[in-house]
């Protein structure tokens, strides 16, 4: 498994950090590595959903839990990744803390080159950050 994180801190509340990331419908406008999202089913909190990753068009299924104003917990179900994707808000005075983590690797066969993939899911998790950072600050 391949672990990531990233930190970034953005100058706003909670409550504001919060209505832009948990719009996970959202998601493609700033998490470029992902296309496009299908919502399949929702119970309470959590989203059963399909996503197409950039890599190759991919499809994978996820489990979306959100706790809200403290975390969203992406587990990958189906499809060439398996893990998960962790994105919590830690509050910090006068801003607000996003700690994104990730604990994935590739499957099958693709399953040797989860290294390689690491750096470039590393560097999509910092632009997508930095996005979310000035969509809010604006």
């Amino acid at each position: 498994m391949a672990t990531i994180e990233v930190k970034l801190g953005i100058n706003a509340t909670v409550d504001k950090v919060w209505d832009v990331i948990s719009d996970i419908d959202n998601e493609p406008k700033f998490w470029k590595g992902t296309k496009e999202v299908k919502n399949i089913s929702k119970e309470g909190n959590k989203v059963y959903r399909e996503i197409t990753i950039a890599f190759r068009d991919q499809k994978c299924m996820q489990e979306v839990t959100l706790e809200p104003k403290k975390r969203i917990e992406a587990k990958f179900t189906k499809g060439i990744i398996s893990g998960e994707k962790i994105i919590e808000i830690i509050p910090n005075g006068d801003e607000t803390i996003i700690h994104t983590t990730w604990d994935m690797k590739l499957t099958g066969v693709m399953g040797m080159f989860t290294g390689v993939i690491k750096k470039h899911i590393k560097s999509g998790t910092e632009q997508a950050m930095q996005s979310i950072k000035e969509e809010i600050e604006k």
